[in-house]
């Protein structure tokens, strides 16, 4: 996920996305605990795109 794209939504948008990705993750460590993720390198990605989100929430809620 691009940063760029991610400053384009709203707080709101912002919100709904970092639940998704939360989301995402637990799946993910659901599945590397129990041996089924293949791609290992998924999680990190996720947990970057989470601080993403979550970076851009604190600037624009400092920003107002």
């Amino acid at each position: 996920m691009k940063t760029v794209e991610l400053r384009e939504k709203s707080k709101d948008e912002l919100q709904s996305e970092l639940l998704e990705l939360l989301k995402a993750q637990f799946g993910l460590r659901m599945q590397h605990a129990t041996q089924q993720l293949s791609n290992t390198s998924q999680i990190g990605k996720v947990r970057r795109d989470i601080a993403r989100v979550r970076t851009l929430i604190r600037e624009k809620a400092a920003q107002q």
